[in-house]
């Protein structure tokens, strides 16, 4: 028997496509939100919140050690692993069953707590177990639907590769024990962000990296100095690819080839890889509700994130615009502002930032050095040290720095990078003007900058230009 419901919007995944379907419930609308999984997406549960608690503890274990530059005496006498990630786990738990609790009281959402596959256009099946013994085929369909089921990680091609012989980023979330020693396969922002966590908290870090640096898309001045100093801290190995990985007794060993095909091994308790993400386009078999794909296997969309199909939409890594939760969140805007007008709206992606939330931290927006040496854009650069500022010398910060790239003719900023610390808040005065004021340098050079605040160094950058 084939049971169908119709719904004004459905809403596939929990994370920032609950705010469109809240929105939408506000106006008396009848929302149905489909997950499978813990509520609030990928953030909440398996990313930006769970990772960021963590690393802070890091921070703090990084800040105890590095005392005796300031000549304070700090005993280091032991990290309760266990409580830390338990806490962490507990507090992110919590807030998924809140938000499953008012999605469940609420009379305008119907969770559906399954999987959810197109059929046909506009329809989904969602595999609800039925009250009898009698077998239901119940499928969903609406007028408007939001496509927001995100991405996983990626599991490369590799030889002797086992569910059992590895962990991805969401179980590295949630360990009983610290490892002593880790292999991390691949070099990008998870890589970094998970190694400064366990490094800083005692595991020995192996990094397998087939790109010749670490965070290989960021600014070339960031990602040299970046890897200098992971190089220093973790054992770092570029150029090599991971061919296969094998059981080692109580360790697992990954062997690894150059572009010459010289081999060689490395081992540890457990293997991390961070090879990227991939969308979950096939989990909801997108294809079959006509929706098209990229070749990178993306949910195909416009500036209006709108899908190839009238009244898809789609938002977040799914969507493969940008893959953060910032993103995400402006992409629900402007997607709700669509279902209310009509499709006014285009989404700006002008200015998108990011950050790295390792040791050091690393943010940017605009163009890097190497995109502009490939095109034909006129550009200077310009870089300013942390250690040269007053609030630099005071945290006897000898690492940091902020590099801009302009315009020399119109003196629009192109580009800014920015590493050291709290790079993740200084970049914002940087987003304000390339989004919202003039976009030229003299909005941050003619802004006067308390004195000694660290973000001196971001107008001394300007300054040079």
């Amino acid at each position: 028997m084939i049971c169908m419901k119709e719904f004004d919007l459905i809403v596939i995944g929990s994370g920032s496509g609950l705010e469109v379907a809240s929105a939408f419930t506000q106006r008396g609308k009848e929302v149905a939100v489909v997950e499978s999984g813990p509520l609030g997406g990928t953030c909440l549960n398996r990313g930006c919140i769970p990772s960021k608690m963590l690393i802070h503890h890091a921070d703090v274990a990084e800040t105890i050690r590095d005392a005796e530059k300031f000549h304070i005496d700090a005993d280091f006498n032991e990290i309760d692993f266990q409580k830390i990630v338990r806490e962490v786990n507990e507090n992110v738990a919590e807030d998924s069953k809140r938000i499953e609790k008012g999605l469940k009281n609420s009379e305008k959402h119907t969770l559906y707590r399954t999987e959810a596959n197109f059929v046909e256009e506009k329809v989904l099946e969602v595999n609800k177990a039925p009250a009898s013994g009698e077998e239901v085929d119940e499928r969903i369909t609406a007028d408007k639907i939001l496509v927001a089921a995100g991405s996983r990680p990626m599991i490369p091609p590799i030889d002797g590769l086992r569910e059992d012989t590895y962990m991805t980023s969401d179980e590295a979330l949630s360990l009983d024990e610290r490892p002593d020693e880790l292999v991390i396969i691949g070099g990008g922002y998870i890589a970094a962000e998970l190694a400064h966590f366990f490094g800083a908290l005692g595991t020995d870090i192996t990094i397998i990296e087939a790109e010749d640096s670490l965070i290989a898309r960021e600014d070339k001045d960031v990602k040299e100095k970046f890897t200098e100093i992971f190089s220093e801290r973790h054992d770092v190995n570029l150029g090599l690819k991971a061919t296969r990985v094998e059981d080692l007794d109580e360790k697992v060993k990954v062997v690894t080839e150059d572009l010459d095909g010289n081999k060689e091994a490395f081992a540890g308790d457990k293997v991390l890889l961070a090879a990227g993400r991939r969308p979950n386009t096939d989990t909801i078999d997108a294809e079959a509700g006509g929706l098209e794909l990229d070749d990178r296997g993306f949910l195909e969309t416009d500036d209006r994130l709108r899908t190839s199909v009238d009244g898809v939409y789609a938002l977040g890594d799914i969507a493969g615009n940008f893959m953060f939760k910032h993103s995400a969140n402006y992409e629900a805007k402007v997607v709700y502002q669509n279902l209310l007008t009509n499709d006014t709206h285009k989404a700006d992606f002008t200015a998108m930032p990011h950050a790295i939330f390792s040791s050091p931290q690393v943010s940017g927006v605009g163009k890097t050095e190497q995109e502009l040496e490939g095109s034909d854009q006129e550009y200077v650069s310009a870089s300013y040290d942390s250690s040269d500022t007053g609030m630099g010398m005071a945290l006897k910060e000898e690492q940091g720095f902020v590099k801009v790239l302009v315009d020399p003719e119109t003196e629009e900023i192109l580009g800014c990078h920015i590493m050291g610390p709290e790079a993740s808040s200084l970049i914002h005065e940087v987003l304000v003007s390339m989004r919202e004021g003039r976009g030229r340098i003299d909005d941050i050079k003619d802004t006067i900058h308390i004195h000694p605040a660290l973000n001196e160094v971001v107008q001394r950058a300007f300054n040079r230009i």
